[in-house]
């Protein structure tokens, strides 16, 4: 290592090959840490990513770039003295130079909070916001890659993310997600990831809502669907995630959602994205059952909308995709079920019951126990569902649960329900007791 600092350092033909041999070398970790305590080492790095030799500038750019994949903060806070260089360098120069010096401060934000103490007050936030114009696929995609590991750090709700909604940076993360299918996914993937770290600290909500995230992601969502599956582009999943999740989190407030969105279209859309990635990308499940959820609760609309466009069926043939999957689309039979007796009426014409026996018998409390809440609901607000489910051999299925402690006293409940719809005659609180010993 140090020969060939001395070799990079001398100034000799040999200079540039030197300076490669280093790159290679620098991949090493040992190696990474070695060089850095070397005296001189960042310096002459520093020397040559800010010479006037392109070819030189270029190799020392990329010498940069693998000291900062090191996971030793101490590495990275010996570039503490190229940060000021590297923003710099990001209004110039080639593409290729530009995207390597954003790639650089993405890593070495990742590892140090002193890099990113000392990049705020350079002006990084306002230095990213000038490149978001960038027409390049691949700048844009290495800014969003430094944005998404700034608004990751425990500091972000407080010291960054108000930085970020101070600029242009949203308005044009919204456009760039939401432009993805003509403009290429790559850029995309990274700013809607931005967008719901920026959600999740539930400080910009607001904000964003008021830049109309919700119905451009909602615009979105149908537009992605409607790409499946004759021209999806290759990665749409990566997409897909983020852009749910986001319109989830966004859709978790209380400022009016329920009625910028209203439109069945979105639930159609759900199953199709669902339907096309179910085998492959089963983790594309939980995420719209995330969102359904989320529509559902307090949202007669999409209640009535799911009912309607007959995708009960669809919805319950999930129930044994996974134990989330599973508490998920009881929990929106729920938010149907609560809405009253129309809908538990509706619930029972469609069937609903017969799919309800398995979920009885999944080896999770949590799905057995949101199952009971379902039921307890359907025969509260729709008697009828009670007398149905004992014919259909609901009864055997709730005795068992009897015996098991965080389920038995639900289960003696719903029996006792069932015994009051058929009559005290015919079945009473003290058999659903009693049957658990027999």
């Amino acid at each position: 290592v140090l020969e060939l600092l001395r070799g990079v350092q001398k100034g000799s033909e040999d200079r540039k090959r030197s300076l490669s041999r280093l790159r290679w070398a620098l991949q090493n970790k040992e190696t990474q840490q070695k060089f850095v305590r070397l005296d001189g080492s960042i310096r002459t790095l520093i020397g040559l990513f800010t010479s006037s030799l392109a070819d030189m500038q270029m190799e020392a750019a990329r010498c940069l770039h693998e000291l900062s994949h090191s996971s030793d903060p101490a590495v990275a806070e010996a570039c503490l003295p190229v940060t000021s260089y590297l923003l710099t360098y990001l209004s110039g120069h080639s593409v290729e130079f530009t995207e390597l010096c954003l790639y650089t401060l993405g890593n070495l934000v990742v590892e140090s909070e002193a890099m990113r103490k000392q990049l705020l007050p350079q002006g990084i936030i306002p230095v990213l916001a000038s490149c978001i114009q960038s027409p390049h696929e691949a700048v844009l995609e290495g800014l969003g890659y430094v944005l998404s590991q700034l608004l990751q750090a425990k500091e972000a709700p407080t010291e960054i993310i108000p930085l970020v909604l101070d600029s242009v940076l949203p308005q044009h993360m919204i456009r760039l997600v939401c432009s993805s299918l003509k403009a290429g996914i790559g850029a995309a993937v990274e700013f809607a990831w931005c967008l719901h770290y920026i959600i999740c600290s539930h400080t910009a909500n607001a904000a964003l809502l008021s830049l109309g995230a919700l119905p451009a992601l909602t615009s979105l969502l149908l537009d992605l669907a409607s790409a499946i599956p004759q021209d999806a582009p290759e990665g749409l999943e990566l997409l897909v995630c983020p852009v749910l999740r986001c319109l989830s989190n966004l859709l978790a407030e209380e400022t009016g959602c329920e009625v910028q969105i209203q439109d069945e279209r979105l639930l159609i859309a759900l199953f199709l994205i669902l339907q096309h990635f179910l085998q492959q990308h089963p983790f594309i499940v939980q995420e719209c059952l995330w969102l359904l959820n989320n529509l559902t609760a307090d949202k007669p609309f999409f209640c009535s909308a799911l009912l309607s466009l007959d995708l009960l069926p669809a919805l319950m043939q999930l129930l044994p995709c996974s134990q989330m999957a599973s508490v998920l689309v009881l929990t929106v039979l729920c938010n149907i079920a609560v809405k009253g007796p129309a809908y538990c009426q509706q619930l029972h014409q469609q069937p609903a019951l017969p799919l309800l026996l398995p979920a009885l018998a999944l080896p999770d409390a949590e799905a057995v126990g949101q199952c009971l809440e379902l039921l307890h609901l359907l025969f509260r607000h729709w008697p009828e569902a009670a007398a149905d489910f004992v014919r259909q051999g609901g009864r055997w299925a709730l005795e068992q649960h009897q015996s098991t402690p965080e389920l038995q006293e639900r289960a003696q409940a719903l029996l006792a329900m069932v015994g009051q719809s058929l009559g005290a005659s015919t079945f009473s609180p003290c058999d659903a007791t009693l049957s658990a010993f027999s």
